[in-house]
């Protein structure tokens, strides 16, 4: 009876072992394994490459994508290497005997074939793929076919709570054993709305419980996590996170380090290139999140606007209810509030200038962006009436008091310290070196402005991954400027990104001119 790769081992194998070697390269959370093509396994086993692999080695064992080398610099022919993602997972040091072998198929593969068809997934489906790619068992190739054939199949609000639950159930959940526990969350698509970091201080500073778990960005220049890591360490571990927030009542931290709803961060490494977020998988990745965090209750900002996610308000009060079907079925309670997203709020656009904007909100700074500050205020507000002891109406007064009081910066100094914080100053961040102004080209008034060409071109100049880059917006919408006045200026650390960034606004500034009553009119709730 053959063996499954599951049940051999190194002392069976009838073939040398390979010595293991740290492959110094960046995969970004995909694990790959290195053979030189003249290797005696690759010859033996009959592998191929992107195959996946099964590395054993002292009783572990990881799977891994298999990609064949003629470089004996990379590897040579009696060594096995892994990219560091790989390696960190096996957690051996290099020059240790490994074994490598066929890995067997993904259980679920029928499923994820399944959903290709355009087939409608059970309960237990979704539960098989979700493990399966949480268990990295799925290679780049057959994340990528998932997420696409759950966006082209626009999956119905039961399948979606199958795949939140899913998500919800593989990795670490929080009990913080108190009711409740608050948190809050936009869908994107706004650069600069970075009131989590606001909201936040000032709910903690009242009591409530807030643990603050956040993505980085997918499709945006910066997202609260790459925001909040100018100021502090993000990448907290499991009980660390569980420490800062019993203490000081709530964190800024990245969700993907502490294990919470793991499945999500690998799906988005395949998002993220392709710029994929639809419905389904964002309100699974969403609520996920939040009750593997132990949150009880969640507010949830949904931005409208011509050039946001969702661009009409029917849009949103659809997306609202699928929001409130899945929360309900998770047992989440859920309140959503319906934002005007027809512009950046904040004027920064990237994590250094979104950082500095948030502590000039804190700081009560002269330049700080009164459209932060009293958006911040009116979601805090929203969530400090999810304490019992709070009268519906009376929130907004208190998240004010919060803030101007001070309470509010010293607490956002207290979970900073505690996260371990990073030298900043908000009147002198360390932006990128090169950049250049974008200005009008004629007399009129600022009666559009565009947040996916701004993103973009944040995004070209280096945003998020240089922290100094992006753009600082010098117009908001109802503005009259004069021929040749900055509309923004772009930072960008890295001469080829600036030009990239330049080509980009000088084909459309993402700015339109025109007159008074062209201004659009949105009706929204916030």
């Amino acid at each position: 009876m053959k063996k499954t790769s599951s049940e051999a081992s190194p002392l069976d194998d009838t073939l040398s072992p390979l010595a293991l070697k740290r492959v110094g390269i960046d995969t970004y959370r995909e694990h790959v394994a290195y053979l030189h093509r003249e290797c005696h396994r690759y010859r033996a086993e009959g592998f191929q490459a992107l195959s996946k692999v099964e590395v054993r080695a002292d009783g572990r064992c990881i799977l891994a994508s298999l990609n064949v080398v003629d470089d004996p610099g990379i590897v040579d022919c009696q060594q096995l290497g892994l990219s560091e993602d790989a390696f960190a997972s096996l957690g051996l040091e290099e020059g240790r005997p490994v074994s490598v072998s066929q890995a067997e198929p993904p259980a679920s593969i029928p499923a994820l074939h399944g959903k290709i068809r355009g087939e409608r997934l059970t309960r237990d489906d979704y539960r098989a793929i979700i493990q399966d790619i949480a268990g990295l068992r799925y290679s780049k190739i057959e994340l990528t076919a998932f997420v696409v054939a759950c966006d082209l199949g626009e999956l119905d609000r039961e399948e979606i709570f199958y795949l939140s639950d899913a998500m919800c159930r593989v990795g670490r959940r929080l009990d913080w054993h108190e009711h409740p526990v608050a948190d809050k969350h936009c869908i994107g698509g706004i650069p600069g709305n970075r009131t989590s970091m606001l909201v936040v201080p000032i709910v903690a500073a009242h009591g409530l419980l807030c643990p603050k778990t956040s993505s980085r960005a997918i499709t945006s220049p910066s997202g609260t996590a790459d925001t909040m890591e100018v100021l502090a360490t993000v990448d907290l571990p499991f009980d660390t996170l569980g420490e800062i927030v019993r203490r000081h009542r709530g964190c800024v931290a990245w969700g993907g380090s502490s294990q919470l709803s793991p499945a999500d961060d690998v799906l988005i490494s395949v998002e993220r290139p392709l710029s994929i977020d639809s419905p389904g998988q964002m309100v699974a990745s969403i609520l996920s999140k939040k009750v593997s965090a132990g949150s009880t209750h969640l507010l949830l900002d949904i931005p409208v606007g011509p050039h946001a996610k969702v661009r009409s308000m029917p849009e949103a009060r659809r997306l609202r209810k699928l929001f409130e079907f899945v929360a309900g079925r998770m047992g989440l309670t859920l309140e959503v509030v319906i934002t005007d997203g027809s512009q950046p709020i904040g004027r920064g656009i990237g994590p250094m200038l979104e950082a500095r904007d948030v502590m000039r909100v804190l700081t009560h700074h002269p330049d700080a962006p009164m459209e932060l500050r009293q958006k911040a205020l009116r979601l805090a507000g929203r969530m400090l009436e999810f304490d019992p002891d709070v009268r519906g109406g009376d929130g907004f007064a208190i998240a004010r008091d919060i803030l101007d009081s001070g309470r509010a910066l010293d607490k956002m100094q207290a979970i900073i310290e505690a996260q371990g914080a990073k030298a900043f100053d908000p009147d002198n961040p360390p932006l990128a070196r090169h950049r250049f102004e974008v200005t009008a080209p004629r007399g009129g008034v600022v009666v559009a402005i565009d947040n996916l060409k701004l993103a973009r071109v944040a995004r070209l100049a280096g945003a998020p991954k240089a922290t100094g880059a992006g753009i600082d917006l010098a117009v908001r919408l109802g503005d009259v400027v004069r021929p040749g006045q900055p509309f923004y200026t772009v930072y960008a650390a890295y001469r080829n990104e600036l030009s990239l960034a330049h080509q980009s606004s000088e084909r459309d500034s993402g700015i339109t001119l025109g007159e008074h009553d062209e201004l659009p009119q949105l009706n929204v709730e916030m």
